[in-house]
């Protein structure tokens, strides 16, 4: 029977350490100001993010206007950045709240959504994958001093991070496991390694299907990628952060020839006017953070949302006391 190492105080308590304490040494880390952000923006402004392409956002009208809640800020910082003149290599990063009312419900995944949005302007020779990896390790080299931290203030808690991030290309990790679907890849290699960043998701691999599916237009396909945790309470992935090199002209254009009816908005012709900057970002899950560093068995014992009445029963049998 599952038995959490924190009460539900010490759980809330430990809650506000880790996200006051990342938060910090996040933006000390990467050069990053703490900015406001939307909950809604105007469907017109072509600023939410699509996701996939088949998640529908929540959509209400005000003043005969259509207005959606966000489902991420992907696009919304880097038009931010320009509008607030940010410098090549200083950001912003924000408390990012949004609702994916499509979610399928589980263990890790809930309709709220809670993350630390950052993104942050780069010189045209910092677009490389050498560029991207050492940001990952920065923001890695946060997580080995929060766990540190937790620890020492919670000593029932494990160290579970390795002091080496494995990087890993999506091509690659197919061929090491060609017979199994993406999802038992990224789970055999996170098991084996523990902590793993797999990298280039988007493109076509070579059986011809890409790793995963990703918006065309805000990471650059080949230079972009998913930080993964093995996490031993449930015996699975957990994915941290998405984070990449956001598109230029040329490779928004590019990606955008493999969706036909894609839609597109101000916000591409800024990028392919070179009106925007030039960018590096990604979104940590707050929840998830907070579920790994404290060996929770679900979500939702380290955030307050709805879950239906049959999952609240199961994980009462389960005894997982839900927040």
């Amino acid at each position: 029977m599952y038995q959490s190492k924190l009460s539900v105080i010490e759980t809330e308590e430990a809650i506000k350490t880790i996200k006051d304490s990342f938060e910090v040494r996040l933006s000390a880390s990467l050069n990053l100001r703490r900015i406001s952000a939307p909950l809604f923006v105007e469907t017109s402004s072509g600023l939410n993010d699509h996701l996939n392409g088949v998640e529908k956002p929540l959509v209400f009208t005000h003043d005969k206007h259509s207005i959606e809640i966000v489902q991420s800020l992907a696009k919304w910082k880097r038009d931010a950045l320009h509008r607030y003149e940010f410098d090549v290599d200083s950001g912003l990063y924000t408390d990012m709240n949004a609702i994916r009312p499509t979610e399928t419900l589980d263990e890790t995944h809930s309709i709220y959504v809670d993350q630390w949005d950052w993104e942050k302007v780069i010189h045209s020779t910092q677009r490389t994958i050498d560029y991207l990896q050492k940001t990952v390790s920065t923001i890695y080299k946060v997580f080995l001093s929060l766990e540190n931290t937790l620890l020492s203030l919670y000593p029932q808690l494990n160290k579970k991070l390795p002091d080496t991030l494995t990087f890993i290309d999506a091509e690659r990790l197919r061929q090491r496991y060609p017979d199994q679907p993406p999802h038992i890849r990224e789970k055999l290699i996170t098991k084996e390694k523990k902590a793993v960043f797999v990298q280039r998701i988007g493109h076509p691999l070579g059986d011809g299907r890409s790793h995963d599916q990703r918006s065309p237009d805000y990471d650059d396909w080949h230079k972009n990628g998913d930080l993964l945790f093995w996490h031993a309470p449930i015996q699975d992935v957990l994915e941290i952060s998405s984070m990449g090199i956001r598109v230029d002209g040329e490779t928004l254009k590019k990606q955008l020839q493999t969706y036909d009816d894609w839609p597109t908005s101000s916000f591409h012709k800024k990028i392919i006017n070179d009106t925007l900057p030039l960018t590096v970002g990604g979104g940590i899950g707050q929840s998830r953070v907070c579920m790994f560093i404290l060996e929770k068995q679900h979500i939702g014992e380290v955030q307050a949302t709805y879950w239906p009445a049959s999952i609240r029963r199961q994980c009462e049998k389960l005894n997982i006391p839900l927040l």
